[in-house]
C-alpha cells in the first residue's frame, strides 16, 4: 500500500536549507486541478498557472487567480484561460508555447524573468512524428525559490540528447502518463530515466475515476519502488527537502470533483 502524503510533508516549516549541491530553498505549493491544470505558488505569493481546462467531468474550478499563465500547446483542454477568476483581466500575463493558434505553429522560445520566477521554454512534439499527428508542444523550465521545475506539457516522444542537455538539471518533473495522445506509463518512465529528477515527479494528463478518456496512472506508478510513490486525498502539496524523504518521490495528487466528494466517491 502506498504511503500517505502527510507523512512526507511534516518538515516544511524548517525554512531554507543549504545541503551539498542544493542552493538555499523555500517551500512552494503545487496544486493539481485535473488533466494538466496546475498551480505553482512561490514563497512570495506569485501564482503560476499551467494549462487550465474546462473539462465538464471536473466541473468549474472556482477561486483560481493567476499572476501568469503558461500554455504548453494549443489543444483546447490546455488553453482555457477563462477558467480563471481573473482570466479576462487585461494585465494577466500569458506566455504561450506556440506563436500562433495552429497546432503546428512555430515555438515561442522564451528566456525571461517574471517577478521571482525565471522562465525558459523548449520546443518539443506532441507525437513521435515531429508534430505531424497532434502538433507541436512546449516544455516550460522554471527556476524559483531554489527549485528547478520542468513541465513537459503533452510530450509524445522520448527526448534526444540535445533536448536533455537544454533542459538541464531537474528538481521537480511534471509529465504526461495517460497514453493515447501522449506518453504512456512505460514511455514516461523512460523519460524520467533520461532526465533523472532529484526531488519530485508529478504525473499529469491521465484518466481518473471521473474522467476516463485516457489511461490511468497505474502503469507509471507501478514502475517505481513502492517507497518512492505516494498518493494523497488532497490536490495540494508543499514541496520540502526533508533528508528522510525518498528521492525522487512520485506524487499522485487527487482531484476534488463536483459535489465536494473525494475521488468521485
Amino acid at each position: 500500500m502506498r504511503c500517505m502524503l502527510a507523512v512526507v510533508v511534516a518538515v516544511v516549516a524548517s525554512g531554507p536549507v543549504i545541503s551539498g549541491e542544493d542552493k538555499a530553498w523555500k517551500p512552494i505549493k503545487i496544486t493539481w486541478h485535473g488533466q494538466s491544470f496546475f498551480e505553482i505558488k512561490t514563497s512570495k505569493g506569485t501564482n503560476i498557472v499551467v494549462d487550465p481546462h474546462l473539462i465538464p467531468a471536473y466541473g468549474r474550478v472556482k477561486g483560481v487567480k493567476a499572476d501568469i499563465v503558461l500554455i504548453t500547446h494549443n489543444h483546447n483542454d490546455h488553453t482555457q484561460i477563462g477558467a480563471l477568476e481573473n482570466g479576462k483581466d487585461k494585465d494577466l500575463k500569458t506566455i504561450r508555447g506556440l506563436k500562433g493558434p495552429g497546432l503546428r505553429s512555430d515555438w515561442n522560445l522564451i528566456n525571461e524573468q517574471f517577478k521571482d520566477v525565471k522562465i525558459r521554454t523548449l520546443g518539443l512534439y506532441h507525437d513521435t512524428e515531429q508534430g505531424l499527428k497532434y502538433g507541436r508542444n512546449t516544455a516550460f523550465i522554471l527556476e524559483v525559490d531554489g527549485w528547478r521545475i520542468v513541465n513537459l506539457g503533452d510530450l509524445g516522444h522520448l527526448l534526444t540528447p540535445e533536448q536533455i542537455k537544454k533542459i538541464g538539471p531537474v528538481d521537480v518533473l511534471l509529465l504526461p502518463v495517460g497514453g493515447i495522445y501522449t506518453l504512456n506509463g512505460s514511455e514516461a518512465k523512460k523519460v524520467v530515466e533520461q532526465l533523472k529528477p532529484k526531488e519530485y515527479i508529478f504525473p499529469q494528463h491521465y484518466g481518473t475515476k471521473i474522467y476516463d478518456d485516457l489511461l490511468s496512472a497505474d502503469e507509471f506508478l507501478e514502475a517505481f519502488p513502492r517507497a518512492n510513490v505516494t498518493s494523497s486525498l488532497d490536490n495540494t502539496l508543499t514541496l520540502n527537502r526533508d533528508p528522510q524523504r525518498p528521492r525522487p518521490l512520485v506524487v499522485q495528487l487527487h482531484y476534488w470533483p463536483r459535489g465536494g466528494k473525494k475521488d468521485g466517491k
